[in-house]
């Protein structure tokens, strides 16, 4: 009951992180601009590398947290100005004049699908979508709105925004409310005035803003009207910004404000995610089938023949016995190749399983509410780091379960592999970033604290668990080792080790591809992710299939005498890293489209640290279910 209550966004438990502000009449309600963000570049561009019109005051930058940062959030202030349930049409913002050099930025940023990026009262801009795919009976809204658009005469700049807020008002309190919604709808007017122009009459003299007849009063720019000629950028010139403002009363509570970005464009159906999670449940179902006739059917009677006294006959026909106790003494013997790797990558997936179990529990109660901004990266970065003592912890209880001797150099793997890795990435995409001016590059300060936390609080905490794990009891395995290798059996080609990997991804990635299609979508389409109900129900799912199919194929893989399952039940389920990054190629090419080879270095850049990471954890899990498995059918045997 808990877990189907937190997937409803709509009416689920939510802890925005932020209190609700009561604004009263004719209050100003500031507007602050964020980054210029375009799903074909990948890149962010603050608001004012393009030449629009600067506040009077100066642009002044809003403190940001390290999340915000490293997601290349750039806040700054606005000259649009907003007084509360004060409707007013057609004011002036700026009259400018670019040259031809100015001009061509905005018509570069436009071909590139820039969007211009909003914020009021902490709420992000939307705009409703007008295009032949998206038009249904529900309006359809997208994050922020287009800087332009391309037509056959040329490149039209929107100079006229018709932005539309909503609010809530409150019982028993007049003229006062809470704001619940933020629209912008853009426009292209090329302005007409009479010459010259007159700074003292400001916006009145614009014969292009429209009238009330029987007034005389401006009234809002209507969003279509045939005799309006469109703002084109092409060789510049004059374009002078204007605006309307419009309250709309809502029956919106401010609680659920967030409703609108959180199922944007239709891509949050419920009925999508159910589908999902019964998808995945089915292959659950059909895997520990397979398990429990294992488990009751065939363990069970090879446990009651081989713990029975044999008699005469039997000991005559023992040689010709096959199955998995003839391994017995060969079973725990340490893997052959790499078991330092092997113990490393265990203690890494260990760290990174519980850096998302914890995440996802947050998230999908509340705490880490997309009102604030930067929160779940943050919370990624810093759990991760604090699990750096399971990672040692796990890492040194397999090496001295394998009697490994060198222990510190296990823990420095431990605490440098993939973290070194995923920061040498990180650090080479940002030098990208960084060179094309874009305000996703980090800067030294945020880069310095990322440092800082993974060799001042990761590594030390990734050797404390170390030295807790080797300083414990060695692990007792449940039968002895033989001092000689048994020899394996030639085996038949669906009992290989490649074939058992590949076929053993398949199920753990077709419990979570369409959940994945949701959160590539809000990484690299601008989207917000926010179902984390559903997220934390497929996660659970995830990890029973990865146990389930490793350990059926290892028990056909120990039955037929082939008992170096370690590395091989690693990679079974972690296979399912392969199959994402593949969905993830398959993604790029069908979903995103780039512009730029630097797009194409971010995107796979960072979804290969994704998908090794997910390798990792996946493999983690297979691992660990697999040597329960054994542990539980060999203590129950009676070995000779």
């Amino acid at each position: 009951m808990v877990l189907a209550a937190l997937c409803v966004h709509s009416s689920a438990f939510y802890l925005p992180g932020v209190s609700p502000r009561t604004y009263k009449k004719g209050e100003r309600v500031k507007i602050r601009v964020n980054k210029l963000t375009s799903t074909q570049t990948m890149l962010p561009y603050g608001f004012y590398d393009l030449p629009f019109p600067k506040p009077p005051s100066g642009i002044k930058d809003q403190p940001e947290n390290l999340g915000e940062y490293l997601e290349g959030d750039k806040i700054e202030t606005s000259g649009y100005m907003c007084k509360m349930l004060v409707d007013e049409s057609c004011l002036l913002l700026a009259r400018t004049t670019y040259t031809a050099t100015q001009a061509n930025k905005f018509i570069k940023s436009i071909k590139d699908g820039y969007h211009c990026n909003w914020i009021m009262d902490n709420l992000p801009s939307a705009a409703a979508i007008d295009n032949e795919e998206s038009r249904t009976q529900t309006t359809v809204y997208d994050i922020g709105f287009p800087i332009g658009t391309v037509k056959e005469k040329g490149t039209t700049l929107n100079n006229h925004m018709k932005i539309i807020v909503s609010y809530h008002p409150i019982p028993g309190k007049v003229e006062q409310g809470r704001i619940v919604g933020f629209l912008v709808e853009p426009l292209t007017v090329k302005h007409e005035y009479p010459k010259p122009w007159n700074d003292a009459k400001g916006a009145s003299q614009l014969t292009s803003c429209y009238k009330d007849p029987a007034t005389g009063a401006d009234r809002p720019m209507p969003s279509l009207d045939s005799r309006r000629s469109d703002q084109y950028i092409d060789g510049g010139g004059e374009v002078i910004w204007t605006y309307d403002v419009k309250w709309t009363p809502s029956t919106i509570e401010w609680a659920s404000r967030w409703d609108i970005y959180l199922s944007m464009a239709g891509r949050y159906d419920d009925e999508v995610h159910w589908f999902s999670i019964i998808n995945a449940l089915l292959i659950v179902l059909f895997l520990s089938g397979m398990v429990a006739m294992i488990m009751i059917r065939n363990l069970h009677r090879d446990i009651t023949r081989y713990n029975r006294v044999p008699t005469e006959e039997e000991r005559a026909e023992e040689r010709e016995e096959s199955g998995w106790k003839l391994v017995h003494a060969d079973v725990f013997r340490p893997p052959v190749f790499k078991p330092m790797l092997f113990c490393v990558f265990v203690g890494t997936g260990v760290q990174i399983l519980a850096m998302s179990l914890i995440t996802i529990v947050f998230s999908a109660i509340g705490f880490l509410s997309p009102a604030n901004r930067g929160s779940l990266m943050i919370a990624l970065l810093l759990v991760f780091v604090l699990m750096g003592i399971c990672a040692g912890y796990s890492s040194s209880r397999n090496y001295k379960m394998f009697q490994g001797k060198q222990w510190q150099r296990t823990t420095m793997f431990a605490a440098f592999l993939y973290p070194g890795m995923a920061f040498t990435v990180f650090f080479v995409l940002n030098f990208i970033v960084w060179v094309d001016g874009s305000v996703a590059a980090v800067p030294f300060g945020s880069m310095f604290a990322i440092v800082a936390l993974w060799f001042g609080v990761s590594v030390p905490l990734v050797f404390l668990g170390a030295y807790i794990g080797y300083k414990k009891e060695t692990v007792e395995q449940p039968v002895a080792t033989s001092k000689i290798p048994r020899q394996i059996p030639e085996q038949p080609w669906f009992m290989s080790t490649a074939f058992s990997v590949l076929i053993g991804g398949v199920l753990p990635f077709g419990a979570v591809f369409v959940e994945l299609f949701f959160i590539l979508s809000s990484i690299w389409l601008n989207q917000f992710y926010y179902v984390f109900g559903f997220l934390l129900i497929v996660w659970i799912i995830l990890l029973i299939t990865c146990a389930e199919i490793t350990i059926v194929l290892c028990y056909f893989q120990l039955c037929s005498e082939d008992y170096h399952w370690w590395w091989r039940s690693f990679l079974t389920s972690g296979s399912s890293g392969f199959y994402v990054f593949l969905y993830s190629t398959y993604y790029f090419f069908t979903k995103v489209d780039a512009l730029y080879m630097t797009s194409t270095f971010l995107y796979f850049g960072y979804m290969f640290l994704v998908c090794f990471g997910f390798f990792l954890m996946t493999g983690t899990v297979g691992y660990h279910a697999c040597y329960w498995f054994n542990d539980k059918i060999y203590r129950s045997i009676k070995v000779d």
